[in-house]
């Protein structure tokens, strides 16, 4: 696997770590710094408005004046959470990684191996959200199945990289691996991200293989 050192390592967004913000910071961006977490690393159902309000220091009338509703602050907080863990994490990791589509689609793992053994490892919100909300209407699930698949259209690029005859097909069975190892890793399985690899692999070589028969 080609990699490249030229540029430090990603910081690998904490639920608990805060921005750097000036003193007296705008309300509205405190309110989803500390949504964002709390949702992180209890769930959206798992934190009631209230300890919102109290965690970011402002009024109940002014979290409603930004936020209608908890549905509109999870709604803000997943798009933050594609932003900051889908695109400035994960993305930005990999492309620092390796530099060839394939071992781009490898080097996830290796991002997922040193995040699975953080102590302060969250597990992924979005998979958290489908576990949370069964109802397919729901505006925060619909949301949170469109953020999934922004993750998807990067791996089909990088399968379409690959020279893979199936990108869209070949994009969600590595996504199941990704999504697999996570809910694997939340277990305690801290190796889970290099099984998953291995598995990634033989699918790599198997796509090799058929592009060798053509």
């Amino acid at each position: 696997m080609q990699t490249t050192r030229s540029r430090p390592a990603t910081r690998i967004p904490r639920a608990s770590a805060r921005r750097a913000r000036p003193p007296v910071a705008d309300a509205r961006e405190r309110i989803l710094q500390t949504a964002y977490e709390l949702f992180s690393r209890h769930g959206i159902r798992g934190v009631g408005v209230d300890t919102v309000i109290e965690r970011s220091g402002v009024a109940k009338m002014t979290l409603y004046r930004h936020y209608p509703s908890k549905d509109k602050l999870a709604l803000a907080f997943l798009r933050r959470r594609e932003e900051l863990w889908t695109r400035a994490w994960l993305q930005t990791e990999v492309e620092r990684r390796a530099s060839s589509p394939r071992a781009r689609l490898l080097a996830i793992f290796d991002v997922f191996d040193r995040w699975f053994r953080r102590a302060d490892f969250e597990g992924c919100s979005f998979i958290n959200v489908l576990l949370e909300i069964d109802d397919r209407a729901h505006p925060v699930r619909s949301a949170t199945v469109h953020h999934l698949e922004v993750i998807r259209s990067f791996l089909r690029e990088l399968a379409a990289g690959a020279g893979v005859r199936d990108p869209d097909g070949f994009a969600r069975q590595w996504h199941i691996l990704m999504k697999g190892s996570i809910v694997a890793a939340g277990e305690g399985d801290r190796d889970a991200a290099r099984r998953a690899q291995d598995i990634g692999a033989l699918l790599l070589d198997r796509e090799a293989a058929k592009a060798n028969r053509k």
